[in-house]
C-alpha cells in the first residue's frame, strides 16, 4: 500500500494540505483603522439669513400668533362668563345644550391658544433662532469656576442667538400671551364653590343639621320617637330638612355626601361620656355621622355587643360608647357625634349641628 492517500480526483492528502494553506489569508498585525472624522455639518443659509424683508416677515409671524393666542385667551374668559351652565329655574336640572355649548367655545379658545403659543415657538426657532453644531469634549463631572463662567457664557450666547433681548415685538408679544395663560384657569377655580351662598371652607365645614331639626329614618323620612327606640338597635337617619332640598342638583348630592348619621341605643351605663358632652344623648340614644374619617366610605357594620362600629373599606374600627374613637385601622379621627335632645312629641331632634367636619381628613386639619 502506498504512504500516501489520493482522493477521488487523484489529489494526494499533502497535496491537499498544501492547497488550504496557501489558501488561507494571513493574520493582520494591527486592526483596522478608526471611522474618519466627519467634521461638523454646517447646514445653508436660510432665507431669513440673508434676506431682511423674509427675517421681519416671520418675525411678525411669530408675533402674530402669540398676540392672537392672546385674544383668545381673553375671549375664554369671555365664553365662559356669557355661557355659564346654571339652570334658570334651581329645581330644574342642568340643560346638555348649555353644557355642550360651554365646553366647545371653551375647547375651541383655550385650544387654538395653547397651538398658536407653540407653533409661534416652533416657527421662531425654525426660521429665526441660529443653530449652530458644536463639539464638547468630554470633561469630569464637577463644577468650578472656569464652568461657571463658561455656562454664563454659553447663555448670554444663546440669548444673543435667539434675539431674545433684541426682538422686542417677539419677547413683548410672547410674555403677554404667557401672562394672560393663568387667567382662564384662574377663573376656573370658581367652580370649586356656589357663586351664591357659603364659601368653599363653610360648605366643607357644616352641614343642613341645624337646631331644633328632626331626625328621621333614611329613605322613609319617617321621625324617630325615642321611645320606640330598643336597646341595641341601629337606625340610619337623615335631617327632615333634607326633604325641602330640589330634588336636582349639587345642593342635594352635597348634603347627601355629609349627613346621615347612625342612631343607636346603649344602655346609659354602657356610655363613657367624653367631657362637655354629658347632654349630647337622650338616654343612652346617640347619633354619629355614617362617613368614615379616613377616606369617606359610608359604615354600618356594627357588633352589638361590642358597640364597635367597622369600615367595610379599609377596617377601620370605631367604639361608638366611648365618643366614637378609634381603636383600630388607618382613621385618625373620631367619628363626628351629632348632639341629640326630644321635642316636646317626643321624637328626636338635634341641637346643633356637628361641631368638627364630616368626611375624610383632609390637609386643613
Amino acid at each position: 500500500m502506498s504512504a500516501k492517500s489520493e482522493d477521488m480526483n487523484g489529489h494526494s492528502s499533502s497535496e491537499i494540505v498544501a492547497s488550504d494553506r496557501e489558501s488561507t489569508p494571513a493574520s493582520t498585525s494591527h486592526e483596522a483603522d478608526p471611522i474618519a472624522d466627519p467634521g461638523l455639518h454646517h447646514p445653508p443659509p436660510r432665507l431669513t439669513d440673508v434676506d431682511p424683508k423674509a427675517e421681519r416677515r416671520a418675525e411678525r409671524q411669530v408675533a402674530g400668533m402669540f398676540s392672537l393666542a392672546s385674544i383668545l385667551l381673553v375671549l375664554s374668559i369671555v365664553a365662559y362668563i356669557v355661557f355659564e351652565i346654571a339652570p334658570d329655574d334651581p329645581d330644574d336640572g342642568v340643560s346638555v345644550g348649555d353644557v355642550q355649548i360651554s365646553n366647545f367655545t371653551l375647547g375651541i379658545t383655550l385650544g387654538l391658544a395653547t397651538l398658536l403659543i407653540g407653533l409661534g415657538a416652533v416657527q421662531w426657532a425654525r426660521a429665526l433662532m441660529k443653530s449652530p453644531e458644536l463639539v464638547h469634549e468630554r470633561h469630569e463631572l464637577r463644577s468650578d469656576d472656569n464652568i461657571r463662567e463658561a455656562a454664563l457664557a454659553d447663555f448670554e450666547t444663546g440669548t444673543e442667538e435667539t434675539g431674545f433681548g433684541r426682538r422686542k415685538m417677539i419677547r413683548n408679544s410672547l410674555l403677554g400671551s404667557l401672562a394672560l395663560l393663568p387667567l382662564p384657569a384662574v377663573v376656573l377655580l370658581r367652580d370649586l364653590g356656589p357663586a351664591n351662598g357659603p364659601s368653599p371652607v363653610d360648605a366643607k365645614e357644616t352641614t343642613i343639621w341645624s337646631e331644633g331639626v328632626r331626625v328621621v329614618t333614611d329613605v322613609t323620612f319617617q321621625p324617630i320617637r325615642a321611645a320606640d327606640l330598643e336597646l341595641g338597635q341601629l337606625v340610619n337617619a337623615m335631617p327632615e330638612t333634607f326633604e325641602d332640598l330640589p330634588d336636582h342638583g349639587p345642593e342635594r348630592i352635597n348634603a347627601r355626601a355629609k349627613v346621615p348619621v347612625m342612631v343607636i341605643r346603649m344602655a346609659p351605663e354602657e356610655l363613657h361620656v367624653a367631657e362637655g358632652r354629658e347632654n349630647w344623648h337622650v338616654d343612652g340614644i346617640v347619633a354619629y355621622s355614617k362617613i368614615c374619617t379616613h377616606v369617606g366610605c359610608p359604615i354600618s357594620l356594627y357588633e352589638r355587643t361590642t358597640h364597635h362600629m367597622l369600615c367595610p373599606c379599609h377596617q377601620s374600627t370605631f367604639d361608638l360608647a366611648d365618643a366614637g374613637k378609634v381603636i383600630f385601622g388607618p382613621a385618625t379621627r373620631s367619628l363626628p357625634q351629632l348632639p341629640l335632645a326630644v321635642d316636646g312629641e317626643g321624637y328626636l331632634i338635634a341641637q346643633s349641628d356637628f361641631h368638627e367636619p364630616v368626611g375624610p381628613t383632609y390637609w386643613e386639619r
